[in-house]
């Protein structure tokens, strides 16, 4: 059983961090000499370990690589700004193998610190840094890991509109930025093939950060929703999405899950939940830490390549009609035929 210790480490004065550090024994984890073949470092996204969908993820991907593949793991719950960037210069400082920053508000930090301690490897999940010529490509020490979370959401949206009763559904997003409007776009684009007059009703929990946190806030937008006549909720917002299966029980609806199987927050009112699979990239990202193929740049997962799927199974199979299972499937393989291309940017509203 694995010994957690928290202690309290301090960087240069500028601020403090809350660090958790697994301690691993055992000899499976560690080389013949007993030191552990790598040593991973997490910094977490806004939300924390502990929301039950994107953070929970990356979490999981790691400790299967505690498992698997003998590393060692460090964490570090950052609380707001500076902080961030210290989690991750305090893992870089340590000559830790690969750091992973959980979001895309890791990216210009992360693409600094690629610079400065080079000989580091870093992965973004979500990264996003643009400038005035587009995209930012990072350094070659720093891979930036995308998804093409259009097309699981398409998935989801076709099934939404399919078993709607009302032809209303919702979308609920935590921060009102490019990267969640993937996901509204590729809901509505899926909605909308297979029930063009359904209506799409969209809301967003704020612009900062703290919309991915505010369950509060999710509840109150999916009662709007809901009152308005949608019956089924997709949620892209954190754990601000918690709010949203709240109001599907209080109201008898049905909400869909994000990132990771959400079954269990609502039973009986989960139609399904989009999965964003996290954690096989983390996994499959240290792995080449340790066989040596580490490559920076920008890699994006999709359908195609496994890292994304929504949820069919005991559970919430009599919620989904065989009719409407069959043509999300015929949906999904479309996609990956590439005769369907979700849309990533939403539409004017």
């Amino acid at each position: 059983m694995s010994t957690v210790r928290r202690s309290w480490v301090a960087l240069g004065g500028l601020c403090v961090i809350n660090v958790a550090l697994l301690l691993l024994p055992g000899d499976r984890r560690k080389e013949p000499s007993g030191q552990a073949r790598a040593r991973v470092g997490l910094v977490f996204d806004v939300g924390g370990r502990g929301d039950k969908s994107f953070n929970d993820r990356a979490y999981e991907g790691v400790e299967r690589a505690v498992r698997e593949l003998g590393i060692s793991a460090q964490y570090v719950e950052p609380g707001e700004g500076a902080d961030r960037e210290a989690g991750i210069r305090l893992l870089a400082a340590q000559g830790f193998d690969l750091v992973i920053g959980v979001g895309f508000i890791f990216s210009d930090d992360m693409y600094a610190l690629a610079h400065e301690y080079p000989k580091t490897r870093f992965a973004c999940i979500d990264y996003a840094k643009f400038d005035d010529k587009g995209f930012v490509v990072p350094p070659a020490n720093m891979v930036a890991l995308k998804f093409r979370e259009e097309e699981g959401a398409f998935l989801v949206g076709a099934l939404a509109a399919l078993v709607s009763k009302t032809q209303a559904v919702g979308f609920v997003g935590g921060m009102d930025i490019p990267l969640i409007h993937k996901f509204e776009a590729g809901y509505q684009a899926g909605a909308h093939a297979v029930c063009p007059a359904c209506r799409v009703l969209v809301g967003y929990a704020g612009v900062t950060g703290e919309a991915f946190k505010n369950p509060a806030k999710g509840k109150e937008l999916a009662l709007s929703q809901y009152g308005a006549g949608a019956d089924v909720i997709f949620h892209a917002s954190g754990s601000t999405g918690l709010g949203v299966f709240e109001a599907a029980r209080s109201q008898g609806k049905l909400a869909i899950g994000v990132d990771a199987d959400q079954w269990s927050e609502a039973p009986g009112h989960v139609l399904t939940s989009m999965i964003k699979r996290v954690d096989v990239v983390v996994l499959d990202t240290i792995r080449r830490v340790l066989e040596q193929r580490f490559e920076g740049g920008l890699q994006v997962f999709g359908l195609a390549e496994g890292a994304l799927s929504w949820v069919y199974d005991a559970h919430n199979q009599a919620l989904v009609p065989a009719a409407a299972r069959a043509r999300v499937e015929a949906l999904r393989a479309d996609i990956v035929a590439g005769s369907i291309r979700p849309p990533s940017t939403r539409q004017v509203r």
